[in-house]
């Protein structure tokens, strides 16, 4: 096989931090709008921090659970409140053990042009409520909404 036909390698799109940070606060927006404090983290498509901010008084916990739902919205590209049906297959469930796998709601991929360049994290609310803040976040910055 000639090196013209065979792909060595295939272009990655990331997540800017000006993108991020926008993210950022249009969560931060959002979860006053909806009524409680957030922590929120931005990951890069390979589930490395890209950016975090944690609001004043925002539980400690919620750094840590915030860092992990954008990681495991990256890691799939799937929305972290889909993992609970995941879970409920035998066939996957030994991925719960998995310590940085978290099945609640509020974490998604960043998607952009049909490309994810992140995962996007949120925690402080309810799982309904950090869902929402993401979703509006999302929204707000120009990136799409995942459907799943």
């Amino acid at each position: 096989m000639s090196s013209d036909t065979l792909a060595m390698a295939f272009p990655s799109s990331s997540i800017t931090r000006i993108a991020a940070g926008a993210l950022i606060s249009a969560v931060h927006t959002a979860a006053a709008r909806i009524g409680f404090t957030a922590a929120v983290a931005v990951t890069d498509p390979g589930g490395h921090l890209k950016a975090f901010d944690r609001a004043d008084d925002a539980p400690f916990l919620t750094a840590e659970v915030a860092v992990d739902k954008a990681w495991t919205a990256a890691s799939f590209h799937t929305s972290t409140h889909t993992w609970n049906d995941y879970l409920a297959n035998p066939s996957i469930a030994p991925l719960s053990g998995h310590p940085r796998l978290m099945a609640v709601g509020g974490g998604y991929p960043i998607i952009d042009n049909g490309r994810c360049v992140g995962g996007l994290g949120i925690s402080g609310g309810s799982y309904e409520q950090d869902q929402q803040a993401a979703e509006e976040a999302l929204a707000a910055v120009g990136f799409e909404v995942p459907t799943r």
